[in-house]
């Protein structure tokens, strides 16, 4: 489970904003008076993936200004991503509820992030803790593992119960 590095100043642009809507998914800046909604989608769906997520996302969307995105189809949450979270300079945690999985949301979630953290100033981005996905980064935004990042060699060491 590497992390991966992103050149924030060499990454293409992703602009799925337009097709998102088409599809009648708006993707938004987190707000904290929506914390109680995305909070529950983060729990019922990826509790078991890591009960660590649901931390970073409150975090994210505490950040000024808030650091988590999210997806919404016809005022349900159907996807989010946060940067900031884990630590600064990192991208995560994200997901996509499965029953809209493989539409382009993960992929537009992540493309605002990334723009968020350019225009913060950042020239690269930290995907943390990557386990299934390399293979989507390295193709979605040209990321690439970063040799030796194991979990127990990065910020994801210093956890209660280790990594």
């Amino acid at each position: 489970m590497p992390d991966m590095l992103v050149k924030l100043y060499d990454m293409p642009k992703i602009d799925l904003e337009e097709r998102m809507a088409k599809q009648g998914v708006s993707i938004k800046r987190a707000m904290a008076l929506d914390k109680c909604k995305i909070m529950d989608f983060v729990s019922t769906y990826f509790n078991d993936v890591c009960t660590g997520w649901v931390s970073e996302c409150e975090r994210a969307i505490f950040n000024d200004p808030p650091s988590c995105y999210i997806a919404v189809i016809d005022s349900q949450v159907v996807g989010f991503a946060c940067y900031d979270a884990s630590a600064p300079g990192f991208f995560g945690p994200t997901g996509v509820s499965p029953a809209v999985q493989g539409k382009g949301i993960g992929k537009a979630l992540l493309g605002r992030c990334l723009e968020s953290m350019k225009e913060k100033g950042y020239a690269y981005a930290i995907i943390g803790y990557v386990t299934d996905a390399v293979e989507f980064y390295e193709n979605a935004v040209n990321a690439v593992v970063i040799e030796g990042s194991t979990p127990d060699k990065s910020v994801y060491s210093n956890l209660i119960d280790g990594a």
